[in-house]
């Protein structure tokens, strides 16, 4: 019996030791000069998810929606293309990378999350501590809006519940435990509109209150470990209450891609894209901390047009430089919105050169 108890406590002191086993990243992009790449390691986040009585067998079950709605069921990052992107990054001078895990990594409170091939966290902490040797701070990014929650399977289907709220709970602390206690955490949260649903199967759209609850409560657990969170910005394009409501502790991430071709002075641009544009001067008015975000993916009006998006960021840094105080600017944001792929690298490597180009350009 004794000798029972002597080995129960050598267990508890080597799981003690290891539950406070911590990692720390060791590179943080100076404020002011964040100098961030978007990057997609999961693709679930644009998908529907297959409800129960589609059946049992989920290959089959994902043929039932929507062709370009259904979820990949094995990771399509190719880890070789990932790392050529990275290091061109951390040689065109980016500073930080914002990695939307969505399926892409293996959760240890929820392995189910997972799909073939999404990272374990092993490996995933080994390339944090490559891309922070190479002198890039690396922000995790889970995305709460019902738009881009496919990488949530089942509990797409549970929003707002007990078992959802803690199952976010539960993803948040695992991903802070993760990245290292990282300083930001962005949450997502945009899209959530009936006409970016309009092609799902399952739609759930949070209105008014019940999507301030929510909201305030993913923005919580974030805090409650430490960071700060990180948000896009477009709920304040239809909701003026947002820059009063929305906590000053969240770092707001604006993104203005020009799709509508207007143009970046909301005196002149008179299209649909006003709203969004008008909000880097309200944000500031607001007193927000700021990481706007650009593109070089081409949004409606300049496909009709047979119009590349290579000037928006470009335009974008220049606006923003003028818009926004050194106070409240953070610094700014790349999303060439393609995946870690054979299609999809050239069109990153195209944008981190576009994004050199604008910071680097003399202010006018």
């Amino acid at each position: 019996m004794k000798r029972l108890l002597v080995w129960a406590a050598v267990l508890l002191a080597l799981a003690s030791c290891k539950k406070q086993e911590s990692f720390s990243q060791s590179f943080q992009a100076p404020i002011g000069d964040i100098r961030a790449l978007y990057i997609r390691l999961g693709n679930n986040m644009w998908c529907d998810w297959p409800t129960q009585t589609m059946g049992d067998n989920l290959e089959e079950a994902v043929t039932l929606l929507p062709e370009r709605k259904r979820p990949d069921l094995k990771l399509t990052t190719v880890d070789s293309l990932w790392r050529k992107v990275t290091d061109h990054a951390a040689e065109s001078g980016i500073n930080m990378l914002v990695v939307d895990l969505g399926e892409g990594l293996q959760f240890p409170s929820h392995p189910e999350l997972a799909v073939e091939g999404s990272w374990s966290v092993e490996k995933m902490r080994t390339e944090i501590k490559r891309l922070n040797a190479l002198g890039m701070e690396v922000i995790p990014k889970l995305n709460f809006s019902n738009t881009h929650n496919g990488w949530m399977k089942d509990y797409r289907h549970m929003v707002s519940s007990a078992p959802y709220y803690q199952m976010c709970s539960d993803v948040i602390s695992d991903a802070m435990e993760i990245f290292g206690n990282p300083r930001f955490f962005h949450i997502g949260y945009d899209e959530e509109t009936p006409a970016h649903q309009n092609l799902f199967t399952y739609r759930v759209q949070r209105v008014d209150e019940s999507w301030w609850r929510d909201f305030l409560y993913i923005i919580g657990e974030v805090e409650r470990h430490g960071a700060r969170p990180w948000v896009w910005s477009d709920y304040g394009w239809y909701h003026p209450e947002y820059y009063q409501r929305c906590p000053k502790s969240v770092v707001q991430q604006n993104w203005y891609y020009d799709e509508a071709y207007g143009g970046f002075d909301p005196e002149t641009n008179q299209t649909r894209d006003h709203d969004r544009l008008l909000a880097f001067w309200k944000l500031e008015e607001a007193g927000y901390d700021q990481v706007p975000c650009g593109t070089n993916w081409v949004g409606f009006k300049r496909r009709e047009l047979k119009i590349d998006a290579d000037d928006v960021i470009g335009k974008l840094v220049q606006t923003c430089r003028k818009v926004i105080s050194k106070d409240h600017l953070y610094g700014f944001m790349m999303a060439p919105w393609s995946a870690c792929t054979p299609q999809g690298t050239p069109f990153q490597l195209r944008g981190i050169d576009l994004f050199k180009e604008a910071l680097e350009a003399d202010p006018e």
